[in-house]
């Protein structure tokens, strides 16, 4: 296959041109100026002694000046499978990465039964190689994400667990937080926390302010975050260990990460879609569409995450895609689940909201949705280079389009309607079609 007149942008290399990529054997086989290939193959077809097994037969794709770059990387997704497959499962969640650009996935553990066990793990792993996509996933940091007792981590390790988190249920006990990172350091897998305290809550998914004052609900303090993150940060610096902050919400969550980089070099963390582009109004808007955890915070909070994700505190964008079903979000905002999908529109509010409005370069926005998340992860990802994978994303940032459908089997969006930039064309993994936008 041949990728001609694209340009490539690759946050590696440092490289932003118009390229020619020849790909053999899913891997990139060449990287050439544009046109180099046509004059190359000229010369062997057409040149002195030339025959006909010179020829070759190479499907070529003209991109036309469309942006090519390395597949996107999300290390925070919810594929409901196994246990909850009325809302996604490994086949559908694959497919709407596949559509919005990802050509790597990294799983949260919070199915039913959970992924505390070999029998779990490989199931899980099993059904992600089906798919056309690479889909990893974690494992679980307890024992039924119970918070009481770590799984046995270096089997699962070994098994091919690419990190660990309890992701949707704090870890409370920073005793059991401490071993865990200590036991997660020594099999070389970052742990991922998911921050909020539950004892400071009562109404989860509703901002304690504005938003739950409308609701006429006691909501969920900024604090319940700030505590968590302050008391985890401290931790892992003393230990050394990798550890990743979920989806960071408040201002001053983003001023402890900030701070405790500057004394290690372990601490990490990601921001969601949703957090750099809306505010609490979403809720007050949009209802349970719009009711997440951590919850949509303050104008201030999200201007904080932008300027996090400019000077490198927040390292990483990722989607917390959790999909629900329409019956279980056409319940009362109160009652209904907490979460939406956000795979197929990720990269286009990272367009709109971080690119279009001048906070980041294109090369930073694909860095932070591609090579920070796979270095961390320790995944052959989030680079363009001769040897290489050939997990590309190739679209097209000035033209837009209406979000209305999607691939994965929930809808849970308030992003519904919005018309927005960054037409995804084509999506290559391991050098075959992923997605292709309308075939064509």
């Amino acid at each position: 296959m041949l990728l001609k007149n694209g340009y490539l942008i690759d946050p590696v290399s440092g490289t932003e041109d118009y390229r020619d990529i020849l790909i053999k054997d899913g891997k990139i086989a060449r990287i050439m100026p544009q046109g180099g290939y046509a004059s190359e193959r000229d010369r062997k077809e057409n040149g002195p002694g030339a025959s006909s097994a010179d020829r070759e037969d190479t499907e070529e794709i003209d991109l036309k000046g469309q942006t090519v770059a390395p597949g996107l990387v999300d290390v925070h997704v919810h594929f409901r499978d196994p246990g909850f497959t009325y809302k996604e499962d490994i086949y559908t969640g694959a497919k709407a990465a596949a559509r919005g650009g990802f050509t790597s996935v990294v799983l949260m553990a919070n199915t039913r039964p959970a992924v505390d066990n070999a029998e779990t793990l490989s199931y899980v792993i099993g059904k992600g190689k089906e798919t056309a996509i690479h889909v990893y996933t974690c494992a679980n940091v307890t024992m039924g994400l119970q918070g009481r007792q770590l799984t046995d981590m270096e089997t699962l390790s070994r098994m091919g667990a690419v990190g660990f988190t309890d992701d949707g249920i704090p870890l409370t006990d920073a005793g059991l937080l401490r071993e865990a990172l200590r036991r997660a350091a020594a099999c070389g897998r970052p742990v991922s926390l998911h921050e909020e305290n539950p004892e400071l809550i009562r109404d989860n998914g509703i901002n304690a302010g504005k938003a739950s004052a409308y609701y006429g609900v006691a909501g969920s303090p900024r604090e319940a975050e700030i505590s968590m993150v302050e008391r985890d940060l401290k931790i892992a610096a003393e230990e050394e260990a990798d550890l990743s902050i979920q989806h960071i919400s408040t201002k001053e969550a983003v001023e402890l990460v900030r701070q405790a980089k500057k004394k290690s070099s372990h601490i990490h963390a990601e921001a969601a879609p949703h957090h750099f582009t809306l505010t609490e109004d979403a809720v007050i808007a949009h209802g349970s569409l719009a009711k997440m955890n951590p919850p949509l915070r303050e104008e201030a909070d999200r201007l904080a995450i932008i300027e996090g994700l400019k000077d490198g505190t927040i390292d990483m964008i990722a989607t917390d895609h959790a999909p629900h079903s329409a019956e279980e979000k056409e319940r009362p905002v109160t009652e209904a689940p907490s979460g939406i999908i956000g795979l197929e529109t990720s990269l286009s509010l990272g367009i709109r909201e971080l690119v279009n409005k001048g906070y980041l370069s294109m090369p930073e926005l694909i860095r932070k949705m591609s090579t920070s998340p796979a270095k961390l992860y320790h995944l052959d990802a989030g680079y363009v280079s001769e040897g290489g994978p050939a997990d590309l994303v190739v679209f097209d940032p000035r033209k837009e389009w209406t979000v209305k459908d999607f691939a994965s089997k929930s809808a849970n969006s308030p992003f519904i309607g919005e018309r927005l930039p960054g037409v995804i064309s084509c999506t290559i993994c391991g050098g075959r079609i992923a997605y292709r936008n309308g075939g064509g």
